[in-house]
C-alpha cells in the first residue's frame, strides 16, 4: 500500500523502516528512513515539503513525532533536509549533520519559526566533524561515517550496528526502476539505472575506492541508498563495491570541452 513502509529490520525492540513512495508529482523518487530503538526514534534524510506531511502522518503510526530524538541529514540538499523548519517546530529532535552544513542549515529556517524557539536554531543542530562520530541512540548508537564528495563536499552516511544496515545517501542511487521497494536481484541489469547518476553526481573514482575499502572492513548486511533499490547480502554488496571502485565519474570525465564559454541562447 502507498505510504506503508518497507520493514528492513525488526527484532521486536529495534526497527528500521523505509518509506519509498511518499514523493508525488514532479519530485525525484526518494527513500526516507525511520529507526526505532525501544522508545527512541530517529529519521534519516526525511526530505522537504513534498514529503513532510505524508512522512509525519505515516511515521506517527510508529512513534510520537513530538518526542523524536534525532533527524539525521547526510547533506544539505532540499530532498534531504528541506523541511528542517517543520521538524524543529513540531518535534524536540536534534538535527545531526556535517559541520560544513551546520552553519548553512539555518538559512532554511524562516524568521517566523525562529521567533517561536526559546533558543537559537544552532542549539538544535549537532555538528559532526569530518572524521565522523558515533551518536548514542537508545541502547545502541548510530554511526556517522565520512562520505565526503559523494556527492556533497560535506557528506555523511549512517550505519546502524544493530541491523547492520548502511544508509548510503546518494551513493548507490538508481533512477528509473519501477519496483524500488524490492532489493536488487540482477546486478548487471541494474547498472544501467545507476551509471548516469554516478557519473554526474559523484566526484571521482579515487574517493569511491577509499570509501569501498572502508566499507569492506565493516560488518554490513545491507546498503540502502536514498534513491532507488537496495543491496542485500554479501554477493550484491560485493558486486556494488567492486563496481563503484572502478567507476570513472565526476572530475575523471572532465576535459577542456566542459569548460568553454557558451554560444547557445535559451
Amino acid at each position: 500500500m502507498a505510504n506503508e513502509p518497507v520493514v528492513l529490520f525488526d527484532n521486536g525492540h529495534h526497527k528500521c523502516l523505509m518509506f519509498d513512495s511518499l514523493v508525488t508529482g514532479e519530485g525525484v523518487q526518494s527513500n526516507q528512513f525511520l529507526i526505532v530503538d525501544g522508545k527512541h526514534e530517529a529519521l534519516i534524510d526525511p526530505g522537504g515539503d513534498l514529503t513532510y506531511t505524508p512522512l509525519a502522518v505515516a511515521a506517527s503510526k510508529y512513534m510520537n513525532i513530538q518526542d523524536m530524538n534525532y533527524v539525521f541529514a547526510s547533506h544539505q540538499d532540499p530532498d534531504i533536509i528541506g523541511a528542517i523548519d517543520r521538524w524543529i517546530v513540531h518535534t524536540r529532535a536534534k538535527i545531526v549533520t556535517s559541520k560544513l552544513w551546520a552553519r548553512f542549515l539555518p538559512h532554511l529556517v524562516s524568521s517566523y519559526v525562529t521567533n517561536q524557539l526559546s533558543g537559537s536554531v544552532y542549539d538544535r543542530i549537532v555538528s559532526i566533524p569530518d572524521a565522523g562520530a558515533n551518536v548514542r541512540f537508545g541502547e545502541s548508537y548510530l554511526q556517522c561515517l565520512p562520505a565526503h564528495f559523494m556527492h556533497s563536499v560535506g557528506n555523511l552516511q549512517f550505519y546502524d550496528p544493530v541491523s547492520r544496515i548502511l544508509f548510503s545517501g546518494d551513493l548507490g542511487a538508481s533512477m528509473g526502476s519501477t519496483d524500488d521497494h524490492l532489493p536488487v536481484t540482477d546486478f548487471d541489469q541494474h547498472i544501467a539505472h545507476m551509471t548516469g547518476f554516478h557519473r554526474r553526481y559523484i566526484a571521482s573514482k579515487k574517493i569511491c575506492r577509499l570509501w569501498a575499502d572502508m566499507v569492506r572492513n565493516m560488518d554490513v548486511n545491507m546498503i540502502v541508498p536514498q534513491h532507488g533499490k537496495r543491496f542485500e547480502g554479501p554477493e550484491m554488496i560485493d558486486r556494488f563495491l567492486n563496481w563503484v571502485s572502478d567507476m570513472e565519474c565526476g572530475i575523471d570525465l572532465m576535459t577542456q570541452d566542459n569548460y568553454r564559454t557558451p554560444i547557445d541562447y535559451i
